[in-house]
C-alpha cells in the first residue's frame, strides 16, 4: 500500500513516461503464439472423449445449427462439458478462427483471463454456427456432448409470464401489495450501492485515481465475476449472514414504502405500467432465439393490447349467434330446490333492506293493507299464513294431475 501511494504521489510527468514504456513493451513480454488445435463437427446426442496426453491442450467443438422454422421456437441446445472447471478455460465464437483468435489474445501476460468462460454448461444458438474452444491446462481424459430439447419448457413458461406480465401492467401498477414487493426488492439491491460507496471512501481522492477507477474497469469486470462464479459458495458458507443483511435492509425498504405510501399520481401510475410492458417485451424478445419469431409475437401482443374492446364485444356477439350456448333443462326436484333457495334469498334482502336506515318505514307501513302481518314478518315469521299454504298445495295437486293426463293422452 505504501508502494502504491508513492506511485500516486509522483509527479504526472513521470507516471505518464511509466505508462508509455509499460504500452510500448507490452508486445514484447506477451506470449503471442498459437496453440496447434482440432475442430470437432457436433451434431445433437453427439459425445467426444478428448485424451490430454500433454498439458495446454486445445480442442475446439463447433455446431452447425439448422434452419430457422416456427416449429423450432422453444428449441434449446446446450454444449456440456465433463471436466473439472478449474482445470480449463472456455472461449465461444462463430468460427474456429475467431475462437483462436481469442485464445491468443488471452494468451498475454497482461490481461485477464475475461475472454473465458468457467461454467459446465453452454447454451449455443439453434440457427447459427457456434464454435466452443476448450483450453486444456492439466493432463486428463474429459467428455463433451451436445444435448437438444425439442420444447424447452423454461422457455415456454418464460413467454408465459412475459405476455401475463404485460397484460396486466394496468393492474398491478394500481395494487399496493405490488408496490412494497418491488419498493423492498429494489431497497435490497440498491443496498450494495451503498457499499460500494463506502467502499470508495477509502481510496484516495486524487485525479489519477478516479483514471484508475475508470480505466479499470477490466479488474472490476474480473471480480464481477469471480463473485459471480462463487456466488453458491458465498450463499453456503455464509447463509446466516447473508439471510440477516436481507431481512435488514428488506425491514428498513419496508419502513420506507410504508412511510412513502403507494404511488398515487396518475403520471407515476403510467409510467410504472410503460415499465412492466417494457420488461415483458423485453422478456418475449429473450425467451427464444428465434429473433424473428420473437418480434411477430411481440408486435401480436401489442396489437391484441390496443384492440377495441367494441369490437371484441361485437366478435363475441357473432360468436353466440353462430354457435349459440347449449341451455340445460332443469328437472322438476332442480326446479323446486331452485324456486325455495331464491325465495329464501330474496326475503333475506327485503328484510335487510327494511331494516336498512336506506327504508323510510312509516312511509313503507302506510302503503301496506297489513302493516301487523309485515312486522311479524320482520320479526322472523313466514312471509305466508295457513291459508295460503294450503291453497299453495292444492293448486299444486291439481297442476300436477292436469299435467299427467296430458301426457296419458298424448302416448294414448
Amino acid at each position: 500500500m505504501a508502494l502504491f501511494m508513492k506511485f500516486v504521489n509522483e509527479p504526472m510527468w513521470k507516471i505518464t513516461y511509466i505508462l508509455l514504456i509499460i504500452v510500448v513493451c507490452q508486445p514484447i513480454l506477451s506470449e503471442t503464439y498459437t496453440l496447434p488445435f482440432k475442430v470437432h463437427d457436433m451434431y445433437p446426442d453427439d459425445h467426444v472423449t478428448c485424451d490430454c496426453a500433454y498439458e495446454r491442450h486445445f480442442e475446439i467443438y463447433c455446431y452447425p445449427g439448422k434452419p430457422k422454422h416456427v416449429l423450432h421456437t422453444f428449441e434449446t441446445v446446450t454444449l456440456k462439458i465433463n471436466v473439472d472447471p478449474s482445470n480449463y478455460d472456455v472461449y465461444l465464437g462463430h468460427t474456429p478462427e475467431e475462437v483462436a483468435e481469442q485464445l491468443e489474445l488471452q494468451q498475454s501476460s497482461w490481461s485477464f483471463s475475461l475472454l473465458s468462460s468457467k461454467s459446465n454448461i453452454h447454451h449455443l444458438d439453434p440457427f447459427n454456427r457456434t464454435c466452443v474452444g476448450v483450453y486444456n491446462m492439466k493432463r486428463g481424459k474429459y467428455t463433451v456432448e451436445l444435448l437438444h430439447l425439442r420444447v424447452d419448457y423454461w422457455r415456454v413458461l418464460l413467454i408465459a409470464v412475459a405476455m401475463l406480465t404485460f397484460m396486466s401492467a394496468p393492474q398491478l401498477s394500481e395494487n399496493s401489495l405490488f408496490y412494497y414487493i418491488c419498493g423492498i426488492s429494489l431497497g435490497i439491491t440498491a443496498s450494495f450501492l451503498i457499499l460500494t460507496y463506502f467502499i470508495s471512501r477509502l481510496f484516495p481522492k486524487r485525479p489519477l485515481m478516479y483514471g484508475f477507477l475508470i480505466g479499470g474497469s477490466t479488474v472490476g469486470l474480473y471480480i464481477v465475476q469471480t463473485i459471480w462464479g462463487n456466488l453458491q459458495l458465498i450463499l453456503q458458507q455464509y447463509q446466516k449472514y447473508v439471510l440477516l443483511y436481507i431481512g435488514c435492509t428488506g425491514l428498513i425498504s419496508f419502513i420506507v414504502c410504508y412511510r412513502l405510501g403507494p404511488v398515487t399520481d396518475p403520471r407515476s401510475k403510467n409510467l410504472i405500467k410503460w415499465a412492466l410492458q417494457g420488461m415483458g417485451l423485453g422478456l418475449i424478445y429473450s425467451s427464444t432465439c428465434y429473433q424473428e419469431a420473437a418480434v411477430a409475437l411481440m408486435l401480436t401482443v401489442i396489437m391484441c393490447y390496443n384492440f377495441p374492446s367494441v369490437w371484441i364485444s361485437k366478435l363475441q356477439a357473432a360468436w353466440k349467434r353462430r354457435f349459440p350456448p347449449k341451455l340445460k333443462l332443469l328437472s322438476e326436484e332442480e326446479y323446486y330446490e331452485q324456486g325455495v333457495r331464491e325465495t329464501k334469498k330474496a326475503l333475506e334482502e327485503l328484510r335487510g333492506y327494511c331494516s336498512s336506515p336506506e327504508c323510510d318505514t312509516w312511509k313503507t307501513v302506510l302503503k301496506l293493507k297489513n302493516p301487523v302481518r309485515f312486522a311479524e314478518f320482520m320479526k322472523g315469521d313466514s312471509h305466508l299464513s295457513d291459508d295460503e299454504m294450503v291453497q299453495y298445495e292444492v293448486e299444486s295437486r291439481h297442476s300436477t294431475a292436469d299435467y299427467d293426463y296430458s301426457d296419458e293422452e298424448e302416448e294414448d
